[in-house]
């Protein structure tokens, strides 16, 4: 077959073995009106390249996790040690205890990290274990912002369930969604009302809205949560899956200069690999098994090989820390330039640099 037969024949295979050919549902690039996704071949620098050799400079870059690119030179170098020696173990390693201290280091509400296998997975056990901490059932998230798959954080969620037309109840018993209360984003005064009339056990929020279109985030408004989640005895989560290592090394709570009580990781924390975390007040973390009795386990937590390269990511941030005056440059160079066009060719688009 030529290269673009092959290609056609992959993606029709795919969507014979797998729902929608994908994954993940937005990779099915429905929400752009085609047909079927495309198939990527392999990754280098700032460009990707797909089955039939196409080259694309990279955008996604894999939503967040490769802040370096594609096999950046000293990640692939750590990954390579490391593999030979084994994938998983069972057991602990020294490298899932190297990320923990440094992701201890860095973040500045972290005392103690618990390492994960997903973001998914790391904000389902913050809200578990925050419900354990206040004894309370009932949580608040926000309209539009995305914490993953787990049951209780898909009402009014963001990402594909905006674009793609899901209900979010498919699935997801009437209990659940009674005990997960949403509010629209930024309204501060709506905030203070329930916390102080309902028994909540803890507000999750992105600080900065990654999933639902062009969210601007408020100093003021976060640090409003703030206060009044210490004032009611709310664990405040700040989910920095997306945000992590990337607004700035500390995340956006370096940025913004706010302290939450949970903070859940993912994306940068594997370099490219399976991850996610949990961590937070040293009081809160310690109710973790098996210290504690919230029951959190993986098999491939901590994984060796995601914990290294993790390891080599945040490292490198760390070391060269002009990297972050550059991306801001590169955006604003790129938002600039698509107003420009935005404006040639009369097309509406929501811009904020």
């Amino acid at each position: 077959r030529s290269s673009a037969a092959s290609d056609v024949y992959k993606r029709q295979k795919a969507f014979n073995l797998i729902p929608g050919g994908v994954n993940s549902p937005v990779r099915a690039f429905k929400s752009v009106n085609r047909e079927a996704p495309i198939f990527v071949k392999k990754g280098q620098g700032a460009r990707i390249y797909d089955e039939d050799d196409n080259e694309y400079i990279d955008y996604i870059c894999s939503w967040g996790p490769l802040i370096l690119g594609h096999n950046h030179p000293k990640v692939i170098e750590e990954v390579k040690k490391i593999i030979e020696n084994g994938s998983s173990y069972g057991l602990p390693t020294k490298y899932e205890v190297d990320l923990a201290e440094l992701i201890v280091e860095i973040v500045p509400s972290i005392e103690k990290v618990r390492l994960t296998t997903s973001g998914t997975e790391a904000t389902m056990s913050a809200v578990r274990l925050a419900r354990a901490y206040t004894g309370r059932n009932k949580i608040l998230k926000f309209e539009g912002c995305y914490h993953g798959h787990s049951d209780a954080l898909l009402v009014k969620s963001g990402s594909g369930l905006l674009t793609d037309g899901y209900q979010d109840s498919n699935g997801i018993t009437d209990g659940v969604l009674k005990d997960t209360l949403t509010l629209g984003f930024g309204d501060l005064e709506k905030v203070e009302n329930l916390l102080r009339n309902e028994e909540v056990a803890c507000v999750i929020v992105e600080p900065i809205p990654a999933n639902m279109g062009l969210i601007e985030t408020h100093k003021e408004f976060l640090q409003g949560l703030r206060r009044i989640t210490e004032e009611t005895k709310t664990v405040l989560i700040f989910d920095e899956v997306i945000s992590g290592f990337r607004l700035a090394l500390g995340g956006a709570q370096e940025f913004f200069g706010i302290t939450p009580d949970l903070t859940t990781l993912g994306k940068i924390i594997g370099g490219g690999y399976p991850v996610g975390a949990f961590g937070g007040k040293r009081e809160i973390m310690d109710l973790v098994a098996p210290v504690g009795r919230v029951y959190h386990a993986g098999t491939l937590s901590g994984n060796p090989i995601a914990s290294k390269a993790g390891f080599a990511t945040i490292s490198y941030l760390k070391e060269n820390p002009n990297i972050y005056k550059e991306l801001a440059e590169n955006t604003n160079y790129l938002v600039d330039n698509v107003e420009k066009l935005a404006e040639k060719y009369g097309v509406d688009v929501c811009v904020n640099s």
